[in-house]
């Protein structure tokens, strides 16, 4: 392991230490109630940003409560949608239009990251994930169904994959976070781990500037979410246990499989490309020009036109 990925790897630590004794009230992943209403506040405008019908549903699992939006014709395929780190399912506000025309979207909050999703159990496990997902999957119903994920989702996508037993058909991957190989660019992630251990509004502009090459993009109403994410939710292990899959771990991925990453992207490069050409049975690659980690904001014409091109 790379040793500035120990590094960050530490660093979440020590956040996450840090975090846990200054709980104030049950719940995973605020400190306070306030603070959790705030956010919830703030995550009811953002999602009135998505351009399309939707219902949102909770379904009680073994490990906590999954909250999940639902969009698109009843007798559309499926597609389940997962989001990146500290993202939550608003982020597909640039998507969710294009994607209902033909898929019923689930779109799933990560229960151990900000968003309605609530964790009542102890911090799960790789494969504690894995059963939680398909609880979900069970209550819905959904077989050969899609699958779009993005970044952090990108790597649950992926593990989802690589069990022998499932039901996902196509998969999506927008720069898939540890997914391929170890993030190579940690010094430009700098601003990144800055604002996790010190949040502001100046050290979440950087990093906005350090994932996206237009955050001007990004619309000010999820734009003033994602910050409470990151300035109320404090970080938690689960990245520590993102390792890049391994060669027979991905060649076991029958499934068609597109990988986008942009030109300038902080976390993947081409030899992620490669690794996944290598190794991914059925697999497409395309680099997005003028684009980075935030593809669906630095370029959501192109990105929507490819994940439906590749869907359909």
């Amino acid at each position: 392991m790379p040793k500035l990925f120990l590094k960050f790897s530490l660093l979440f630590l020590l956040v996450g230490c840090a975090s846990s004794k200054k709980i104030k009230f049950d719940d995973y992943i605020f400190q306070t109630k306030t603070d959790k209403d705030s956010y919830i506040a703030s995550y009811n405008k953002a999602l009135k940003l998505w351009d399309v019908p939707y219902t949102e549903d909770t379904i009680q699992t073994t490990f906590g409560i999954a909250h999940v939006i639902i969009a698109g014709p009843k007798n559309g395929k499926g597609l389940v949608l997962l989001h990146g780190m500290d993202a939550s399912s608003t982020m597909w506000y640039p998507n969710s239009k294009v994607l209902a025309k033909t898929h019923r979207i689930y779109a799933i909050d990560f229960l151990m990251e900000p968003g309605k999703s609530t964790l009542t159990a102890k911090p799960l496990s790789t494969e504690e994930i894995v059963a939680w997902y398909r609880q979900i999957f069970d209550h819905f119903k959904l077989k050969n169904f899609d699958i779009v994920a993005a970044s952090r989702g990108g790597w649950t996508a992926t593990l989802l994959a690589t069990q022998k037993e499932n039901s996902i058909d196509r998969i999506v991957l927008l720069s898939p976070a540890q997914t391929f190989k170890s993030i190579d660019k940690m010094r430009k992630m700098t601003p990144a781990l800055l604002l996790k251990l010190f949040p502001n509004e100046k050290r979440f502009t950087k990093t906005l500037k350090t994932f996206a090459t237009h955050p001007e993009n990004i619309n000010p109403v999820y734009k003033r979410q994602f910050y409470l994410a990151n300035h109320f939710a404090k970080s938690n292990s689960n990245m520590l246990k993102m390792q890049p899959f391994s060669d027979d771990e991905l060649k076991s991925i029958q499934n068609p499989v597109l990988v986008l990453i942009g030109d300038h992207d902080v976390v993947n490069s081409d030899e992620s490309l490669k690794r996944a050409q290598k190794y991914l049975v059925h697999c497409k690659t395309i680099i997005i020009k003028d684009a980075g980690h935030f593809l669906s904001t630095d370029q959501p014409h192109i990105v929507n036109e490819a994940i439906t091109d590749f869907l359909n």
